[in-house]
């Protein structure tokens, strides 16, 4: 039987349409910002990591210096105390010779 193009679209016209979706698909959005904020807190708590570890070296390193110079500042201290009394036994000796000369210049004007 053939179908005439007005019976047609009597039959469809009456005729209504269901359309059912999956949205099984849909976006886990906590799912993904509680990964986002796991990467973070890893990435974060790497630099930390890193950083500690920096400042870590850093300070001993600084500490090892402070220590070195504190050596070098007791070894200047102590030359220089030596060196203060080299100076007090040289001006002894000095002030002895000039004795010793003011005695002699004594004496020769005596004999004279």
């Amino acid at each position: 039987k053939r179908w005439s193009w007005t019976e047609l679209q009597s039959q469809i016209s009456d005729t209504s349409v269901v359309l059912s979706m999956d949205n099984s698909r849909s976006l886990d959005l906590d799912g993904i910002i509680a990964e986002v904020k796991a990467q973070y807190e890893e990435m974060a708590k790497c630099s930390r990591a890193e950083a500690e570890a920096w400042y870590q070296t850093k300070f001993e390193t600084l500490q090892a210096q402070a220590g070195k110079h504190g050596d070098d500042l007791r070894n200047t201290r102590n030359e220089i105390s030596e060196m203060n009394r080299a100076i007090q036994r040289l001006q002894a000796e000095i002030d002895n010779i000039k004795n010793q000369r003011a005695k002699l210049e004594a004496a020769i004007a005596r004999m004279k």
